[in-house]
């Protein structure tokens, strides 16, 4: 029987790993779990508690290995697979994460590019080219990619979502403002950026 994993943990995961990456850096070859729930604003209790899940971490009274759990971390996060996106809905922000430097570093590439708007399909951006969406099916296929990312408005968003689904995407991460319905087999992560705005909105108001 597969262990269920609670959702609190897997959020905190990339958070270790992105600490780790900075303490490595910094040349630390050991971290405590004092130490690094000091760096997160998190409970040691709760950080062994989150690494204990996927079996035995570090030494008592010693600490973890950076590097070490640093890539055991990463492993668990699947980044080793070396996953292939395409990006639809090439505006502001999907222009934007076309560029993201970071996304080759946590081993992500962006390989394809799609927009229905027919000044910008054939141009490139960050050397890639933007396709018609009426190619999906064929690019996504002979790119190989992996995961879709939806940067079109919330009108569109849902047939966007069916013709990755149906090129054969294998999950889906979604920028449009819009709850999404795709087939339970496809993981689907949701970035509402207005959400983060307005928390920010209320914790400074309520401050007044």
């Amino acid at each position: 029987m597969k262990k269920m994993i609670s959702q609190a943990t897997i959020d905190r995961l990339p958070l270790y790993f992105r600490t780790l990456r900075v303490v490595e850096d910094e040349e630390m070859e050991i971290i405590s779990s004092d130490e690094l729930g000091r760096r997160l604003d998190i409970t040691p209790e709760q950080i062994r508690k989150d690494l204990a899940t996927f079996g035995q971490f570090g030494r008592k009274g010693i600490g973890y290995d950076v590097h070490e759990l640093k890539e055991r971390i990463s492993n668990i996060l699947g980044l080793q697979n070396k996953w292939r996106l395409a990006i639809v809905g090439v505006g502001h922000l999907g222009g934007a994460l076309a560029n993201y430097v970071n996304f080759a570093s946590l081993g992500f590439s962006v390989v394809a590019l799609f927009d229905k708007n027919k000044n910008i399909v054939g141009s490139e951006v960050n050397g890639i080219k933007i396709n018609a969406l009426t190619q999906m099916k064929r690019v996504i296929d002979s790119a190989a990619v992996d995961i879709g990312v939806i940067t079109v408005p919330a009108s569109e968003a849902q047939g966007v979502a069916d013709k990755l689904v149906a090129a054969g995407v294998k999950g889906i991460w979604n920028f449009a403002p819009i709850k999404l319905f795709v087939p339970p087999e496809i993981p689907l992560v949701n970035e509402d950026l207005s959400v983060g705005l307005s928390a920010l909105s209320y914790h400074m108001s309520s401050r007044e």
